[in-house]
């Protein structure tokens, strides 16, 4: 058990609302969300159970803080479509700053693969936004007026970039570099072939 500290010897070393997220998603990746209780997080933080309450009204709100910024990285992607040339360099941009949300937040990677179906019902309010977002960034990518062979590349390009939030399950060594530059050039390889070195 973590030794007691007060919050706000938690909040001086980088806030408690921090240090309880990063404290959930260890303890929802490796024993489940449902299989948590919320004692255990405030006792992995050092915190009481009341002082977790006052930051986080319940679990599904900790869980919505945990998957929350991966969700709003995707819609601050798809905002900035409009401005971004649709060019090598421009299309090599937006993936790397799709990749590097998902590379931000791959410490929630584990809790992803154990409780998918949670995760799905959390953000249900969201999903509606989500396709939609999803599908703009994918239909961006492909470009207008699309081949099959175009629509196919650009959902592959991403489903090779969202490697990046399971890559501390599949590559617990690779430092966030080599998880950024690996999953963007493959994600560019796939797009367009001719961008391969």
């Amino acid at each position: 058990m973590a030794a007691r500290s007060t919050p706000d010897s938690v909040a001086a070393g980088g806030g408690t609302k921090s240090a309880i997220r990063e404290a959930a998603v260890k303890l929802f990746g490796d024993k489940g969300f449902e299989q948590t209780s919320l004692r255990e997080v405030a006792d992995a933080v050092g915190i009481t159970k009341a002082s977790l309450y006052y930051h986080y009204a319940s679990k599904l709100d900790l869980l919505h803080a945990i998957i929350d910024p991966i969700v709003d990285n995707l819609r601050s992607v798809v905002v900035d479509l409009d401005r971004t040339p649709r060019d090598s360099a421009g299309i090599r941009d937006v993936l790397r700053s799709y990749l590097r949300g998902m590379v931000h937040h791959r410490a929630a990677g584990a809790l992803v693969l154990r409780d998918t179906v949670t995760i799905i019902n959390a953000v249900a309010d969201r999903h509606p936004d989500l396709v939609d977002d999803d599908q703009t960034l994918r239909e961006w990518l492909a470009g207008p007026n699309a081949t099959d062979e175009a629509r196919l590349r650009a959902s592959a390009a991403l489903a090779m970039l969202g490697v990046a939030l399971m890559s501390r399950e599949f590559a617990p060594g690779a430092d966030d570099a080599l998880v950024e530059a690996t999953l963007l050039d493959a994600a560019t390889c796939v797009l367009n072939p001719r961008d391969c070195a």
